[in-house]
């Protein structure tokens, strides 16, 4: 696959909503010259002051890339404390912050559940903003906490975006972070993936075709097109920008914690239609939500770009290097459940909307699921078995 140097800066595009929305919504502030060389003893400290709207506290903090790993990391933990107050400060104190935060279940119960929330992703929403600023950072774990929370965003955006009765600046916000991140990191180029030629012969076949020329010619298939920058979410450019973000996932799922990776099997499932064909959460499931005041999650539309990512973040889901190992039949497995499940679903999708595409990936998958299922014992089929071995 061809790629670039990630890029540590901002994205280019700093419009990133409407004209209606910008203006509920604080643009990030510029850099002092204070904050551009801080004290070498004290940490970046986290900002926050009242809008002159009257809306609350506008909480950030600084992210200047001459701050140390460590400090960022503190900086951000602390800024974290004015959104939710129930935060160890044992956090701030770990050898690294970032990754403590990351694998800190309290915290994640609580961020989750203001994601969740009706009233988050708004322009106003000072977790958005939080996500925002923490993914601008230079310290790579800061990022992985934002992608942690990739799933629950997307849950609540994409069913959300179809009824706008609600602004999403926020979640839209975060999205064009993470999009415009990847476009810097490709430089323009797109992702490929070299195909071998099986018109030439090689030590596994053999073939009758006339040899040609160019024997060291590339078949080279494309993953992902080259990226263009985009300064909003429009609803022509929406399902390119989502893939992207979770193209960008994908990159990183072997260090994002599995919680993170259940949640976005559950939330698949649920994308591609649920347990129920006629699409959507069951009425129950439903009824329960409407009484917990949560945004119903049901069926969303899922082109090519969006499941084409989807389908290799549930791959590594199903066949991970965690997983890779048999385990024995009795044993729990809730990432690899929870995976076959949203396959099974997305199988039953693409059924229903006639996808020759979709149809032939989610069904190699759910084959490769139900053969895994199968094996209970690990064997080993490198190995030669001891009845095909002659004595002579």
């Amino acid at each position: 696959m061809s790629s670039s140097p990630a890029d540590n800066g901002r994205p280019a595009a700093q419009e990133i909503t409407t004209a209606e929305e910008a203006a509920a919504q604080e643009p990030t502030p510029a850099v002092s010259a204070e904050e551009t060389n801080p004290p070498a003893a004290k940490p970046p400290a986290a900002r926050h002051n009242r809008r002159t709207s009257g809306s609350g506290l506008v909480v950030r903090f600084d992210i200047s890339q001459t701050a140390s790993l460590t400090s960022i990391a503190q900086s951000a933990i602390e800024s974290l404390k004015l959104i939710l107050p129930n935060i160890s400060s044992a956090l701030s104190a770990a050898p690294n912050p970032a990754l403590a935060l990351l694998h800190d279940t309290e915290v994640t119960a609580q961020i989750i559940a203001l994601l969740r929330s009706s009233t988050s992703g708004a322009g106003d929403d000072n977790l958005c903003r939080w996500l925002y600023d923490t993914f601008q950072s230079n310290n790579p774990d800061l990022k992985l906490v934002v992608l942690r929370f990739l799933p629950i965003l997307l849950g609540a955006y994409l069913s959300r975006v179809v009824s706008r009765r609600k602004s999403l600046a926020g979640f839209e916000a975060v999205l064009l972070s993470l999009y415009a991140h990847e476009t810097n990191r490709r430089a323009s180029q797109p992702l490929t993936v070299n195909i071998p030629d099986l018109a030439h012969p090689s030590i596994y076949h053999e073939t009758k075709s006339p040899l040609k020329y160019n024997a060291t010619a590339l078949n080279l298939a494309v993953i992902s097109p080259s990226l263009e920058p985009h300064g909003m979410v429009r609803s022509t450019k929406r399902a390119r920008i989502v893939g992207v973000a979770l193209e960008l996932y994908y990159t990183k799922i072997e260090k994002i914690p599995e919680s993170s990776k259940i949640d976005f099997c559950e939330f698949c499932r649920l994308w591609a239609g649920g347990d129920d064909e006629s699409g959507g959460a069951k009425k129950e499931e439903r009824e329960e939500e409407e009484e917990e005041e949560e945004e119903y999650i049901g069926i969303i539309p899922l082109p090519w770009e969006i499941l084409q990512p989807i389908l290799r973040v549930l791959g590594h889901c199903l066949l991970g290097s965690n997983l890779i190992t048999k385990s024995k039949k009795n044993e729990t497995r809730p990432l690899f459940n929870a995976a076959i499940a949203a396959i099974r679903s997305l199988y039953v999708r693409s059924m229903h909307d006639i996808n020759p595409k979709a149809i032939l990936a989610t069904g190699s998958l759910m084959r490769l699921g139900n053969m895994a299922m199968e094996s209970g014992d690990e064997i080993d089929y490198t190995e030669i078995p001891a009845q095909t071995v002659i004595n002579l």
